[in-house]
Parts: C-alpha cells; structure tokens; sequence
C-alpha cells in the first residue's frame, strides 16, 4: 500500500529531525526517578563498575613497581624457578631474624631496636623516632636515663626517663618513671597497686635514636592493611626477580 509507505517515511524523517540534546536533558532524570527497581538496578553497575576501575587500578601500580613486563615475567617462570625464588625469600626472612638475634646478644636487650609511638617524651624524642636500646644488668640504672620497660597488661613496652631511685629494706633498687611531656609519673600506668619498676621490667636503657625513621612502623600499626600490602609487594619482588 502506497500510503502505508509513505506514512512510514515521513514518520522516519520526524523522528530523525528531533533534537537529542533536550531528549538527554530531560529523560535521564525521569528514569532515575521512576522506580526504585531502576535505582538499583543504576546501583549495581555502578558496583561493577567501581570494582572494574580497582582492579585495572591494581594492575597499574603492580605495572609501575615492577615493569611493562611483570605478569610475562611471571608466567614464563618454570617451577625450578618459581622454587628457587620462595628459597630465596627464605633466605632473606631467615637473614634477618639472625641478625635480629645477634643483636639481642650483642646488646642485652630482648628488642634491641625500638620505635618511638607517643609524643610523651617530646622534646627529646618525637613520634616515630627510631630508638637502639642495650641493657647490661650489672650496670645499676640511674635518675636522668632514658628506659623502655614492659609491665605486666601492656603489650606496647613504654619509653620514659626514670626520675626516682628508691632502695627495699631487703637492698632490692627499684626506681620510677615519667614521661618528659605528662605531668604525672607512671605509677598509673604500673599494674594495681604497684608503685615502682624492678628492673626485670626493663626492656633497655636508649643509647642512640635515627629520627623518623620509625614512621613506616607506625603506619603499618594503625593500617593494618597497608601492613600486609606492603609485605606482600616485597614478597612479589623478591619472587619475580631473577637477578
């Protein structure tokens, strides 16, 4: 039919001669705000498209640290290879927790090294300090010395300078504390009801300090994620590396 033909054409030519700036203006809010069916449905690619964008955004910062190459690296690893590479990420664990060790001999102290976490000695150590501690226990401690002690409830052992000596009836020297920037001393910090530190509660006298360098620490203690992110970019590094 003739007329039908034309009718088509002309309703072709119509709607090709509409303006599709005011149709995008003006559809797109009324189909945010028919349903709530179309809300969540708005919703759900948008998840999508958030996890999209972290997972090329991980794949960027894997692609920075390593190279243009890192997951062809990977892949053309053999199983001799990938084996020798966990050996030698053991090895690097197993290195430093000997010199970990030998440190703890070589000074006395259980932690020879220490990061500062508080300001509450400021001025003379600020937060993030790196602190390198040594104990020789037939060295009796004295007012003016910057200790670390650990008493028992705490898991954090704690940085203050001892400001009293104090002798038992029984001979037995015990001594207090206080940090540089509080205004009270530590007696309530002790356990309940104890009023001075024995010195099986020190964990070290400060003989040196790196300042900031501690910082990492401190991060990585109130983000635990970054903790483990952090190991884990380490850990792949020393994987696909084969130098």
């Amino acid at each position: 039919d003739t007329s039908n033909i034309t009718k088509v054409q002309v309703s072709s030519q119509t709607t090709s001669q509409i303006p599709t700036r005011p149709l995008r203006s003006y559809m797109l809010p009324k189909a945010l705000a028919t349903t709530s069916l179309s809300t969540s449905s708005f919703t759900c690619s948008l998840d999508h498209t958030s996890f999209a964008t972290a997972a090329m955004g991980m794949d960027g910062v894997l692609t920075t640290l390593f190279g243009e190459g890192f997951f062809d690296e990977v892949k053309r690893m053999s199983k001799r290879q990938l084996a020798f590479q966990v050996l030698n990420f053991a090895t690097i664990i197993f290195s430093a927790l000997m010199i970990w060790k030998g440190l703890m001999v070589f000074s006395g102290s259980e932690s020879p090294i220490v990061v500062v976490l508080s300001g509450s000695m400021e001025p003379a150590f600020q937060r993030g300090d790196l602190l390198f501690l040594s104990y020789d226990r037939t060295d009796p401690i004295r007012v003016g010395e910057t200790v670390v002690f650990q008493v028992d409830g705490r898991n954090i052992p704690i940085v203050h300078r001892v400001m009293r000596i104090h002798e038992d009836v029984d001979g037995k020297v015990r001594f207090l504390t206080k940090g540089d920037n509080n205004r009270v001393d530590d007696r309530g910090l002790y356990p309940p009801g104890q009023m001075w530190l024995s010195p099986d509660e020190v964990v070290g006298r400060a003989r040196g300090f790196v300042p900031y360098v501690g910082m990492v620490t401190i991060l990585m203690n109130d983000y635990p994620m970054f903790k483990f992110v952090l190991l884990g970019l380490l850990g792949l590094f020393v994987l696909v590396q084969r130098e």
